[in-house]
């Protein structure tokens, strides 16, 4: 018998597959398609308790996101039951829809950073974020398909090498502008009703924590590059989402750090 069938309640529901994560977690959707469970093999049981108790912790600060129904572990692995945010994420939605939802994606960020910082028992500082970068590389765990076009041909200790130059000067950036991160912010974690284009909440939260606040602005800016039809409503919604945040003149060169740290933190 696969040992998944142990840990999803199957006397009173059916579920189907949805699909297997980045990080080789397994998802499915509930019949009455009202919840979605996630299962981790026991190497990754610790991470994704981490996810439950991120959820908890940010559900109780009022943040629209999964609230937990259910947890199971077992030899081989755990169990993540939660509530199903309703809509469809962003990364489903055409670009000049996505731009209808833009806004209402930016406030709900927007609403993420403002949560005290020192309250949020979660960290995902650049320090820590580094050390698995470390780990990453030294495994040769880094996945090239998340690399940029132009970072493929590199080796990845010399990308490792190059965000260890930058480090002492985006200590100091984050030590001010430190706040509650997703720390995943792409267009896949993000629901949107399709008709009224607001975002009902935030999903995939297994990387919540405090970080600068450019962790997550970096990546919603790149994933969701490739919606746009035009430089135009490019430039639109990176206008939105800063001038949202009240960040008068974004900091590219940040921006770009944090595009490059990204992609050896997961393997």
């Amino acid at each position: 018998m696969d040992w998944t069938y142990a840990l999803l309640d199957r006397r009173r529901f059916d579920w189907t597959p949805v699909r297997s994560g980045e990080s080789g977690d397994l998802v499915y959707q509930r019949d009455d398609g009202r919840a979605f469970a996630k299962i981790a093999p026991v190497a990754r049981s610790a991470e994704l308790a981490g996810e439950r108790d991120r959820l908890a912790w940010l559900h109780g600060q009022g943040i629209a996101c999964p609230e937990v129904i259910d947890w199971r572990d077992g030899e081989e692995g755990a169990c993540l039951v939660m509530t199903a945010i309703p809509g469809v994420t962003a990364v489903d939605l055409p670009g000049s829809d996505l731009l209808k939802a833009w806004p209402s994606m930016a406030r709900q960020l927007w609403i993420l950073h403002e949560l005290p910082a020192d309250q949020c028992p979660f960290d995902r500082s650049l320090s820590l974020m580094f050390e698995r970068a470390v780990d990453v590389v030294a495994r040769n765990a880094v996945n090239p398909d998340f690399l940029p076009d132009e970072d493929k041909s590199t080796g990845a200790r010399e990308l490792l090498e190059r965000v260890g130059r930058e480090l002492p000067a985006r200590f100091d950036q984050e030590a001010v502008d430190r706040v509650v991160c997703h720390g995943d912010a792409c267009m896949p974690n993000f629901m949107i009703d399709p008709e009224s284009f607001q975002c009902t909440g935030l999903i995939d939260l297994g990387r919540l924590g405090t970080a600068d606040r450019y962790v997550d602005l970096a990546l919603m800016v790149a994933n969701a590059r490739e919606s746009w039809a035009s430089r135009e409503e490019e430039a639109e919604a990176f206008a939105i989402l800063f001038d949202t945040l009240g960040i008068k003149v974004p900091d590219t060169e940040r921006l770009a750090f944090y595009l490059r740290l990204d992609p050896l933190t997961w393997g």
